[in-house]
């Protein structure tokens, strides 16, 4: 894992995973919200719904390094609360 780059880890069913919060990453989640700016999506990410959370943690693996993300295993294996986290630790960590 690469602090530096401002990865994360996020431990699902007892494998380690990478986040990363890249600007592909937030490019992605502008277009998955229909934001127009940097600012419309923080705003946007204030108030996700538990599916939309799940996305944006699929949308961080993926950016880490991950290959696929099924959502619907992801939403089984990872408690709200250790999603919201890793998706709040990724982005304090890339955005200091």
């Amino acid at each position: 894992m690469n602090g530096v780059r401002g990865e994360v880890s996020l431990v699902v069913d007892g494998r380690k995973h990478v986040l990363c919060l890249t600007l592909g990453a937030l490019a992605e989640m502008e277009t998955l919200f229909g934001c127009e700016s940097m600012c419309d999506l923080q705003i946007r990410l204030k108030r996700l719904s538990a599916s939309e959370l799940i996305s944006v943690l699929c949308i961080l693996l993926r950016a880490g390094g991950g290959a696929n993300c099924a959502e619907d295993e992801l939403a089984r294996a990872v408690a709200p609360a250790d999603a919201a986290r890793a998706v709040a630790e990724a982005f304090r960590a890339a955005l200091g």
